[in-house]
């Protein structure tokens, strides 16, 4: 398949509709000396603070893991790419090596799942936000290292492609996705394609302005989505209430030691699961602006769902709950159009891995 037929080749087999989470090429279809070798892809996503990898099958599991830290992004893109060569290399070892307890298998593919502006080429991160890409070839830089067809796609793309093939949008044929992480990532697959505009930039939700002049984003313009809806908006109100010492904000202090720079966006979360108030309000606040950008991406795309992944979105209904209701209310025409669903992604976050994966495995079939 080519980059804009990404669509699963299971149309094609004898398996019923709702069978398409499985690739259209078996396991039992490759074979070395009479015994089934399992089709494996290496899947790696790289955000803002780690690199994950993993072995995933053609039914999108993953079978064994490897992680490493992000470098800081001030560093050379090179040390990311060693980064990235690293994790692969022991995925690789580990299948070599007998391992992965799921037999024999080969890997026929490398998808790199990028936190940023991925051109339509496949193969240029063409601006990291939040990492020190700019118009590199990532594509080309890792091919010899890794001896593995290259496959790079933005993250989010890679998220919503798993979470159509194998997650919580199965059988939706408008799909949006959206991830909270570090920023906000944005994917959409339409009736089996991932839709990638016309330079590949398409669905980058978190630069849309949702407040004039507002909060300076990294991007270089303010009051971008992401700058109220993600984990780095959640931290950097909770940091800035400690800061001010503000009384409601004791339960947090006291879990970082008054230390504001230890608060992160799992331990805002935590605090929210264990009852704080102040920790619900703060995710609710971020669910409110959640729902304030679906409802506008709804009367811009008419999607059929919206799915919500990213490390944020473990804080479940805590912040969901809020984003559905704001989305409800800021809806155009509500009340009288049918209304997306918006639900948390049933991958969590290994979306971006399982769809980096599972789309370089689509693209080495041609």
């Amino acid at each position: 398949m080519g980059r804009d037929a990404t669509q699963s080749g299971t149309a094609q087999d004898d398996k019923a509709t709702s069978d398409k989470a499985t690739s259209a090429v078996s396991t039992t279809d490759r074979t070395t000396n009479g015994e089934a070798m399992n089709d494996y892809a290496i899947g790696i996503d790289i955000g803002g603070t780690k690199v994950s990898g993993g072995v995933v099958d053609d039914r999108g599991r993953i079978v064994w893991r490897a992680r490493r830290d992000t470098p800081e992004r001030s560093k050379s893109p090179r040390v990311v790419e060693d980064t990235i060569v690293s994790v692969v290399h022991e995925l690789l070892e580990a299948i070599d090596s007998g391992r992965i307890g799921e037999g024999p298998g080969q890997v026929r593919a490398v998808g790199i799942g990028a936190a940023g502006f991925v051109g339509a080429d496949g193969a240029t991160v063409v601006f990291a936000p939040h990492l020190s890409w700019r118009n590199e070839p990532l594509r080309d830089a890792l091919t010899h290292r890794v001896g593995r067809p290259i496959f790079v796609e933005n993250d989010a793309n890679a998220a919503a492609w798993a979470e159509w093939r194998f997650g919580a949008a199965q059988g939706e044929s408008h799909l949006v996705m959206i991830t909270l992480g570090t920023g906000i990532g944005g994917g959409i697959v339409i009736d089996g394609n991932v839709q990638r505009g016309k330079w590949g930039i398409a669905a980058e939700f978190g630069h849309m302005q949702v407040v004039p002049d507002g909060q300076r984003c990294e991007c270089g313009n303010r009051g971008c989505w992401e700058q109220y809806a993600s984990g780095n908006a959640l931290v950097r109100e909770a940091r800035s209430m400690i800061l001010a010492q503000s009384p409601v904000t004791q339960d947090l202090a006291a879990r970082v030691e008054a230390e504001p720079g230890g608060l992160t966006g799992p331990l805002i979360t935590e605090a929210a699961k264990a009852g704080d108030p102040t920790a619900r309000e703060l995710l609710a606040e971020v669910g409110h602006w959640l729902g304030v950008g679906l409802a506008n991406i709804a009367a811009a795309l008419d999607p059929g769902a919206f799915v919500i992944g990213g490390g944020v979105s473990a804080a479940g209904d805590l912040l969901i709950a809020p984003a559905r209701e704001t989305f409800q209310r800021k809806l155009a025409g509500r009340g009288y159009r049918p209304e997306a669903t918006v639900a948390a992604a049933a991958l969590g976050n290994d979306a971006g891995l399982v769809g980096a994966a599972d789309l370089a495995r689509a693209n080495a079939d041609g």
